[in-house]
C-alpha cells in the first residue's frame, strides 16, 4: 500500500511538472527545458503508469493520443449557434456598422475590442468539472462533428484545469470555450518540405489543411501535425458568462488557455482604424495566417440588446484585408455550367502562387465582365483571392514586360456539356442552358440538394455524385432515396461501413423541415430565407404547388419575379413528378403554418435599453408576429418606444416628441 501511495504522489508530481512545461512551450512559447529533457519526463511518467495502470487518468499528459481509429464522426448540436461574422472591406462600411450600433442601441459611448482574425477553423470545447469532455467543429453553425479524440492531441488545449485555477479566473466548473484552431506557418512549411522530399503532393494552405487534419479518423495522425488553438469566447449553457468581452479574454488567459496577445480595448472608431492599419503592415511578421481584424462590442448587455440578423451578430464585424494578388498569363477560357444552367467563363491560367495557394483557375463572372476588362486569351492578368473567395481576374496588365494577347474569347452558342443551344434572357447578363436533363446541371443540382445548409447528406460530395451519375444510378434528386447498399458497394472506394454511413445520412435527411425541402428543389431565385417564408406561409408542399402568382406575392419578400419563377417550376410536369416522388420517399411535406396576427397591424415600435425577460430579437419577433413593425430609429411616425434598463438617447428623443413609452409588460399586453 505504501509503495502505491509513493507511486501515486510521484505520478501526480510528474504530471503537474509536464503540464507546466506544456503550458510554457505550447501556450506562452517560452520553454524552460530542452525537448530532450521534456521527453525524458514523459518517458518516466509512461513507465510509472505502465507499472501502475490503475493510476492512469483520462487527463494524464500520456493520454492525449489513445484508442483505435474511429469509423466516423458523431454529430452534436451546439448549445447556441456558432454564427459567422459579416465582412467589410472598407473604412466607410466599417463606420456604417458603427453608426448602426449607435442607432440601434441609442448610445454613443461604446467600447470595442479589436482582435486579429485568425485564418483557421472554429472549434467548441466543452468542460465538465474542469475536464475536457468534448471538442466539436462549427459544422453548419447549429450542428457540428464530435472531434474530441483529435482535439485532445492539440497541446495548447488543456485536458483539465484545477479547481483553484478556475476559481482564480472566475470561471465555473462546467463551461464551454470557443476559439480558432490553426496550423502555424513554420509547422505547415516543415510538413510540405517533408512531403516534397518523399515525393508526395504538397498541401495548398494551412487553413484547409487544418480542417482536414482535425477530421482525421485516426487521432494519431492529428497528433503528428502541430495544430494550435486560440480561445476567444466563454459560455455557460449557451450564454456568454462575463459582462464584458475583454474580461472574458483575460479570464481565459488566467485559466491557462492560449489567448491572442495582439488585442486591444478601444473607445472610438479612430482607435479601431488605427489598429487595423497597424496590423495590415505587420501581418507578414506573425507566425500564423490572419486575413483581417475582428471588432466586437465589449459590453455583453449591449451585445444582447443589438442581437442578431439571420446569419450574424449585429455586435461584431470582420474587417477583411485586401485580397492578395499576382500576375500571370491567361492561357484559355472554358465555360462551366452550373445547376441553374448558367454558363460561367473560367480563366485557365499559368500557375501562380497567391497567399500560400497555387492558383490555376479564376472566374471571369460573365460576358459583361469579359467586355469590361477587354481581356483576350494570351493577356497577362492580375488575379486576386481573399479568404474563401474564389480567385478572380481583376484587370489586364499591359506594359513592356507583359504584351497583350490577340485571340478573342469565343462566346458559346451551344452548351459545352449537352450541346443544347444557349439562351440569354433580355435584361440578364448570363447565358443559360435550358435543357432540364443536362448532365452538368444534374451534378450541380444534386450537390446543392445534398449540401450542409439544405438536406445535409454528409459524404455526398462531387466524387460520389459524379460516379452515381456516370453509372446511371441517379438521374434526379429523388433517385437518391432509391439507392441501395448494393448500388453504393459497386462504386469505387466504398466498403460496407462507408456505404451504410451514406444510407444513414440519406435517411436522416427525411427529418429536416419543409423549408429545407423547398430550398433543395433549386427553384430559381428561391434562396434559404425565401424558402423559410414560403414554408411558414403555406404550411405544406401541396399548397405551395397550387399557389398562383398573386397568392405567392402575399408571402413576405416574394415579388413578381420570384412568384413567376415558382409558378413556372411547378408548371413543369417533370418537376411535379419529381416533387411527388420526394413525398413518396418520406420527406417533410407539411410544416407549421405561421400567419402574423393583426392586433398590432400598422403600428411601429422602437426597442431601446436592456429588457429583463426578452432579448432584442425575441421582442422583435413578438411584435412582428402580432403584425407590428420594428424600426431602429425614433421619429414622429413611431407609435411606441419599448424601454428597458439603461435606455439611451432614443428614450430622450421619444420623450421630446411626446411618444408613448412602454415597458415589456405593456408590450406583452399589446401583442396579446
Amino acid at each position: 500500500m505504501a509503495a502505491s501511495k509513493d507511486a501515486e504522489k510521484k505520478i501526480a508530481a510528474l504530471r503537474e511538472k509536464i503540464r507546466h512545461h506544456e503550458y510554457l512551450y505550447y501556450v506562452l512559447d517560452r520553454p524552460e527545458i530542452s525537448d530532450f529533457e521534456f521527453d525524458k519526463l514523459m518517458q518516466e511518467l509512461q513507465q510509472l503508469e505502465a507499472e501502475h495502470p490503475s493510476l492512469i487518468t483520462p487527463d494524464s499528459p500520456t493520454q492525449r493520443v489513445g484508442g483505435k481509429p474511429r469509423e466516423g464522426f458523431v454529430k452534436v448540436r451546439h448549445s447556441s449557434p456558432m454564427l459567422s461574422l459579416d465582412n467589410t472591406y472598407s473604412e466607410e462600411d466599417l463606420r456604417d456598422w458603427e453608426r448602426r450600433v449607435h442607432e440601434l442601441s441609442g448610445r454613443k459611448d461604446v467600447d470595442y475590442v479589436c482582435e486579429l482574425k485568425l485564418d483557421g477553423m472554429s472549434l467548441s470545447l466543452g468542460y465538465d468539472d474542469g475536464q475536457l469532455v468534448r471538442g466539436v467543429t462549427r459544422g453548419d453553425g447549429t450542428t457540428g462533428e464530435d472531434v474530441t479524440l483529435n482535439v485532445r492531441t492539440v497541446r495548447s488545449v488543456p485536458l483539465s484545469i484545477p479547481e483553484d485555477k478556475l476559481k482564480h479566473a472566475g470561471i465555473p466548473a462546467d463551461f464551454e470555450v470557443r476559439g480558432e484552431l490553426l496550423m502555424p506557418k513554420a509547422a505547415f512549411k516543415k510538413l510540405n518540405e517533408e512531403r516534397e522530399r518523399n515525393g508526395l503532393a504538397t498541401f495548398a494552405n494551412p487553413r484547409n489543411f487544418t480542417a482536414g487534419t482535425v477530421r482525421q479518423l485516426d487521432a494519431s495522425i492529428t497528433a503528428q501535425r502541430r495544430l494550435d488553438f486560440f480561445a476567444y469566447m466563454l459560455l455557460q449553457n449557451g450564454h456568454t458568462y462575463f459582462d464584458r468581452h475583454w474580461k472574458t479574454l483575460d479570464a481565459l488567459e488566467a485559466a491557462g488557455f492560449k489567448v491572442n496577445s495582439h488585442r486591444k480595448l478601444v473607445r472610438s472608431m479612430e482607435e479601431v482604424w488605427s489598429f487595423i492599419q497597424q496590423w495590415e503592415e505587420k501581418r507578414e511578421s506573425l507566425p500564423y495566417e490572419i486575413d483581417g481584424i475582428v471588432v466586437k462590442v465589449d459590453r455583453t448587455s449591449l451585445q444582447d440588446e443589438l442581437g442578431f440578423t439571420g446569419k450574424a451578430p449585429r455586435w461584431a464585424i470582420a474587417y477583411k484585408y485586401a485580397a492578395r494578388g499576382g500576375i500571370t498569363k491567361l492561357e484559355n477560357v472554358r465555360w462551366q455550367v452550373g445547376r441553374t444552367g448558367k454558363l460561367t467563363p473560367v480563366a485557365e491560367l499559368s500557375p501562380v502562387a497567391i497567399g500560400g495557394t497555387t492558383v490555376r483557375n479564376a472566374t471571369l463572372h460573365n460576358v459583361d465582365e469579359i467586355e469590361r476588362l477587354g481581356v483576350k486569351i494570351g493577356d497577362y492578368v492580375q488575379v486576386e483571392r481573399g479568404g474563401d473567395v474564389i480567385p478572380k481576374v481583376s484587370k489586364v496588365v499591359e506594359d513592356k514586360d507583359h504584351p497583350r494577347g490577340t485571340k478573342e474569347i469565343d462566346i458559346p452558342e451551344k452548351c459545352p456539356v449537352c450541346g443544347t443551344k444557349v439562351v440569354r434572357t433580355e435584361g440578364e447578363v448570363d447565358y443559360r442552358c435550358v435543357n432540364a436533363n443536362c448532365p452538368a446541371k444534374l451534378l450541380g443540382t444534386i450537390l446543392h440538394f445534398a449540401s450542409r445548409g439544405v438536406m445535409n447528406i454528409d459524404g455526398m460530395g462531387e466524387s460520389l455524385v459524379t460516379q452515381l451519375i456516370e453509372r446511371g444510378l441517379v438521374k434526379n434528386v429523388a433517385d437518391i432515396y432509391d439507392l441501395s447498399k448494393k448500388d453504393l458497394l459497386s462504386l469505387e472506394r466504398f466498403a460496407d461501413k462507408s456505404a451504410q454511413n451514406i444510407l444513414d445520412e440519406i435517411e436522416n435527411s427525411k427529418t429536416l423541415p419543409l423549408e429545407r425541402v423547398i430550398y433543395g428543389l433549386g427553384i430559381r431565385f428561391v434562396g434559404e430565407r425565401t424558402a423559410q417564408f414560403l414554408g411558414e406561409h403555406f404550411g405544406s408542399m401541396e399548397a405551395l404547388e397550387d399557389a398562383s402568382v398573386e397568392e405567392l406575392q402575399d408571402v413576405n419578400e416574394v415579388g413578381p419575379r420570384i412568384a413567376e419563377s415558382i409558378v413556372e417550376f411547378f408548371g413543369n410536369p417533370a418537376n411535379r413528378k419529381l416533387v411527388e416522388r420526394l413525398g413518396q420517399a418520406g420527406l417533410a411535406f407539411k410544416g407549421k403554418k405561421k400567419e402574423r396576427g393583426t392586433k398590432l397591424a400598422g403600428k411601429t415600435f422602437v426597442l431601446t435599453g436592456t429588457l429583463a425577460h426578452y432579448t432584442r430579437d425575441e421582442a422583435k419577433k413578438m411584435i412582428e408576429d402580432a403584425g407590428g413593425k420594428v424600426t431602429g430609429s425614433v421619429s414622429k411616425k413611431t407609435d411606441y418606444v419599448v424601454a428597458g434598463t439603461d435606455a439611451g438617447s432614443k428614450l430622450d428623443k421619444a420623450k421630446e416628441l411626446g411618444l408613448a413609452v412602454i415597458d415589456e409588460r405593456e408590450m406583452e399586453k399589446l401583442a396579446g
